[in-house]
């Protein structure tokens, strides 16, 4: 077998896409409350009814009844995240929200009861939307000290109950999406540069003392960074398009450059002389920086095409980025582009380049599904593309192993249907289940195992052995 003895298999979800309870028990608003729209629409000034994410797929009451089915599936790890709001309702307040600690215990200890590991990504697109409003985010210094206590808290907290930690969700998106990926709350045309790099600066500090309070609060832990893993190639063999494949690589792996190695890499630093920035740092930065993940995360849903010259190429569709599209792949219904043999590829990259542990912290396919009822009276979906998507990319994992890489697990996003992040839609679902939930709002909120269900099951049942009898 491929696949090492103790392979994390698993799925991944985000507190503001699933739990819904967006004011219960003391939580404060996020900025997800304010964005009906996700990243393509208005931010609004107070929460609004076709905000699907207020209610999500009410995980917050359901837990129980999905963690079980997760368990039913064999998940070994549940990626999750916790939203800072619920443990500190501003994001500036000395003591936390006991209701909101209380809440991810029970979630927690109803994982740990089946067998299931929590990943926990600390901060997952939901920055408290006081901090948002007041300090603008992470592009204030003083969020980083409101970030760490909330931190210290949760590791305080949950010290004998989770052992897997990621810092910031995709924390590259700040490049591209500043109010989601680091709380910035000033319109993105006013930003300059200066400020998206400084930005990007407080969260690698705080990301590097988060590194080091958890190692000395829960010293059998691990810190994985995470970024959005969408590397590039060349349209043409032309060597300037050689070069742009290059450059826009260094836009992803800047962020992990900076936390993996621990020090700001010699091309980032010529590129600031270039663009006049000057990225104002405190003594002991350096110093703090050298506090480096223990494992690589990403995020992988397609690979992306450059060129010097993208102009004249047919512009392709993304997840939060996107590039030139390539000719040779097929395109899922939002137009993203398949490339199982890409996921391989950028996991030997990364530790090609870093020599650390990875893991596939979200990886699916979205799609519009139709539930239908059986003759024996069940309901299901017949997501047969969602199989032949995941079995792919699964397979792409293996080799990956087989070439000598070092992967600890793989989560699939959107394990169970959620609202989506980028649109905020219902309709493009990720998940082996489906929940009774409509675009309008409507819906039972049921849950219906799908066909992929019964497939993972086996896939995890296996240790991915079950993959090679379908090839």
């Amino acid at each position: 077998m491929s696949f090492p003895t103790g392979f994390l298999w698993g799925g991944a979800i985000a507190a503001n896409q699933c739990e819904g309870a967006y004011l219960e028990d003391g939580k404060g608003l996020s900025i997800q409350d304010v964005m009906p729209k996700g990243v393509v629409g208005p931010v609004t000034e107070e929460p609004t009814p076709d905000n699907l994410k207020l209610i999500g797929i009410d995980f917050y009451h359901r837990y129980r009844e999905d963690i079980k089915l997760f368990a039913e599936m064999g998940f070994k790890v549940l990626r999750l995240s916790i939203a800072w709001s619920r443990i500190f309702p501003k994001g500036d307040e000395e003591v936390p929200n006991e209701a909101g600690l209380i809440f991810y215990d029970k979630v927690f200890d109803t994982c740990l009861s089946y067998g299931i590991e929590p990943l926990v990504t600390l901060s997952h697109y939901e920055t408290p939307l006081y901090l948002a409003k007041q300090y603008d985010g992470f592009l204030n210094r003083k969020v980083i000290d409101f970030f760490i206590r909330y931190c210290e808290t949760v590791f305080h907290r949950y010290k004998n109950k989770v052992k897997y930690w990621i810092t910031f969700n995709e924390i590259n998106a700040v490049r591209h999406f500043p109010l989601m990926g680091a709380g910035i709350f000033t319109p993105k045309e006013k930003l300059r540069a200066q400020d998206i790099y400084q930005t990007a600066h407080h969260e690698f500090v705080a990301s590097a003392m988060a590194v080091k309070f958890l190692h000395e609060i829960i010293p059998d832990a691990k810190m994985g960074c995470m970024v959005l893993g969408a590397l590039n190639y060349p349209m043409t063999p032309h060597p300037q398009d050689m070069i742009a494949m290059m450059e826009r690589d260094r836009d992803c792996m800047f962020f992990a450059d900076v936390q993996a190695r621990g020090y700001y890499p010699l091309y980032i630093k010529k590129l600031w002389e270039k663009e006049g920035v000057h990225v104002v740092m405190e003594p002991g930065d350096e110093e703090v920086l050298r506090n480096t993940v223990d494992f690589i995360s990403f995020s992988y849903y397609m690979s992306k095409c450059t060129a010097a010259d993208t102009s004249i190429y047919e512009k392709g569709k993304g997840n939060l980025t996107s590039g030139v599209r390539n000719p040779y792949l097929k395109e899922s219904e939002w137009g993203w582009q398949i490339d199982p043999a890409g996921l391989r590829y950028t996991l030997n990259y990364f530790y090609d380049r870093y020599q650390k542990p990875l893991f596939v912290a979200e990886n699916g396919l979205g799609a519009i599904d139709e539930l239908m009822q059986l003759p024996d009276l069940t309901f299901t979906v017949l997501d047969d593309y969602r199989i032949t998507y995941l079995r792919d990319h699964l397979s792409e994992v293996e080799n990956a192993i087989e070439d000598g890489v070092d992967v600890m697990g793989y989560a699939a996003w959107g394990c169970i249907d959620l609202v989506s992040a980028s649109t905020a839609q219902m309709k493009k679902r990720y998940g082996f289940i489906y929940v009774d939930r409509n675009e309008d709002g409507t819906g039972s909120l049921a849950r219906y195992k799908k066909k992929s269900f019964d497939w993972y099951q086996q896939v995890i049942k296996t240790n991915g052995g079950s993959l090679k009898s379908e090839l």
